[in-house]
């Protein structure tokens, strides 16, 4: 039962932040390169997808791993293994140090 609850909380928190995160915004122009399509997928569910600009000059490769793990662990993002490296390896990619 628990964990139905975090999962609803998870869904609904993430269903919140995205529709703040993009009232009025302009949609972000990422690096075109393998694995956006998974990226926009993914992580613009429950936030703006300025986060990855904004954090690109304080994270290495290391620290976009972590990231994309607390995002499942700490925040419930519903993202399979498979899509977890292909996010990884393009932020690492494009938006690492």
């Amino acid at each position: 039962m628990r964990s139905i609850t975090i999962a609803v909380f998870s869904a609904a928190f993430c269903g919140a932040v995205a529709a703040a995160a993009v009232a009025g915004e302009e949609p972000v122009q990422l690096k075109k390169a393998a694995g956006l399509d998974k990226v926009e997928t993914n992580c613009a569910v429950c936030h703006s997808l300025d986060y990855i600009a904004m954090n690109s000059p304080f994270l290495n490769a290391a620290g976009w791993d972590a990231e994309v793990t607390k995002m499942i662990n700490a925040f419930g993002a519903p993202i399979s293994a498979d899509d977890a490296k292909i996010i990884g390896d393009y932020l690492k990619a494009n938006y690492g140090q």
